[in-house]
Parts: structure tokens; sequence; C-alpha cells
């Protein structure tokens, strides 16, 4: 067998390996069956950011609130969950509301100043945790990228509006049953953890 008939046979089996790849996922991708309607649609834990001015006059407000954190210019954070999950992490969501009668920027200074959330844009990235009964101060957990798991692309807030927000920390001790939330440019707020 010569060295160019072998080449020819190589690219003819590359070739046909290709087609049947291709084919297979076509294939595929085609399925006309129609999803389980008693199936719960997948969702996400992390809300989405709503930047750009997207936000929304609330028509309902969720339920409990653990506690509202005050800020500049009309701005005040309203926390209605802090829940620890099993992986050992704690998530604080809420909404980010604009009390006053005209579209306000979100304060720069709320994603603290670490060179690497600054990277990302504006998020809560500068939030902590405290937790005085352990004397320990808990950051906003990052990915390997940098970026601060929490809502990100924060920009204008509508008059009168507001936006659903997250944050997520490292979990503080189980016997740790409250903490100070603080945010740059709010005043501190203590509270409870579910």
């Amino acid at each position: 067998m010569s060295v160019r008939y072998a080449k020819k046979a190589g690219k003819g089996v590359a070739v046909a390996a290709l087609a049947t790849g291709l084919i297979l996922g076509v294939s595929g991708c085609g399925s006309e069956e129609q999803p389980t309607q008693n199936k719960p649609s997948a969702t996400t834990s992390a809300p989405k950011s709503s930047g750009g001015g997207n936000t929304q006059p609330q028509s309902q407000e969720p339920a409990e609130v653990l506690a509202v954190l005050k800020g500049q210019d009309g701005f005040e954070l309203v926390v209605n969950v802090a829940e620890r999950d099993a992986g050992g992490f704690l998530t604080v969501k809420g909404l980010l509301k604009n009390t006053s009668d005209e579209p306000r920027a979100v304060p720069a200074g709320v994603r603290g100043n670490e060179t690497e959330v600054l990277k990302h844009g504006n998020s809560l990235g500068g939030a902590t945790l405290v937790d005085l009964q352990g004397k320990k101060r808990y950051y906003v957990l990052r990915d390997t990228d940098g970026r601060p798991l929490t809502t990100t692309g924060l920009d204008i807030v509508a008059a009168d509006a507001s936006t659903a927000v997250f944050m997520q920390f490292p979990a503080p001790p189980p016997t740790t049953t409250a903490v100070s939330l603080q945010l740059p440019t709010f005043d501190p707020a203590t509270i409870k953890l579910s």
C-alpha cells in the first residue's frame, strides 16, 4: 500500500465519521415529542439582573421582610430571604427599591473596591455579612473568573420601582442565628438566618 493511498483512505474515513455524526446530531434535534405537562419546568435559584431601567413597579410584596437597609438618594434594600443550603452557602434575596420620584442610578459604591469585582461592572459585590457572635466577616463569593455571586448589571432603577437582587456568601456556623448585613452606601441591618 502506497503512502498516497493511505492518506486518501484516512481522509475518507474522517469524512464518513463526520457525516455520520452530523446525521445523528440532526436526527436527535428534530424530535417532535411534546414535553410532559406535569413535569415542572427547570428554574434557576438566582434572580436575573434587571439593569438598564427594566424595573417595574411592584404590584405584590413578598410576605416576610427580614430587614430594610436605607441607602442614599431614596434607595432601600428590602431583605426577604436569608437561607442556608446544603452546600455550605447562605443566599440573601430581596428587592432593591428606588423610593424617590425620579429614576436613579444605583450607586457605584455598592460594588465595593476590590479590583477583581470592579472589572465585572456594577453589582452588589461590596456586600458583607458580619457574625458578631463569632467575630467574623463574610464577603460575597466569587467564581473562578472573579465575578461576584450576586446580581450584576445594575444600572438605573425607575421612580417608585424595584428590582429583584441576590447575594451569596459562605454560610456562618449553624450556631449563628443572626448576622449584620452591610452594603456600602447603605445603613447596616441585622437579619435572622433560617
